[in-house]
């Protein structure tokens, strides 16, 4: 199978984000100023990027829910309907890269359930490239 027929998407999603004036735990950077003290921040978002890997291309989402077998694959989805329709005939085969967390693990049936539906629908074979999770200090 030639390279060129190969879609590489290596995906990340991070930790929830707070959103407002306490944001980094009242840190700032620049001139702005954060509040020293939580006062109720009720909103939260969870990045998740998307790297193609031929084109070097970024893609990140803000989902409001938790990050979730759901929303990974939502972010999938959406990654794969924004290729135009030449790109998306020349894929024979989509590999996913990410890490084999808690929500993502190969083990997790939920997760292999969602990353069939998409298979399904576009009628192309996604191979599931996982990599242990690591530990930041």
């Amino acid at each position: 199978m030639a390279s060129g027929n190969v879609k590489r998407l290596s995906i990340a999603c991070q930790a929830t984000v707070h959103s407002g004036a306490y944001a980094r735990g009242g840190l700032t950077r620049g001139d702005h100023q954060a509040s020293d003290h939580d006062r109720g921040c009720q909103e939260k978002y969870v990045p998740c990027g998307i790297v193609d890997e031929e084109s070097a291309e970024l893609t990140i989402t803000f989902g409001s829910s938790y990050k979730t077998s759901d929303f990974i694959v939502d972010v999938l989805e959406a990654k794969w309907d924004a290729l135009n329709e030449s790109e998306k005939a020349a894929t024979s085969l989509i590999q996913r890269k990410m890490d084999n967390g808690p929500e993502s693990s190969g083990r997790r049936t939920q997760f292999l359930h969602r990353m069939v539906q998409p298979a399904d629908a576009v009628n192309k074979p996604i191979q599931l490239l996982s990599y242990p999770p690591y530990h930041s200090k």
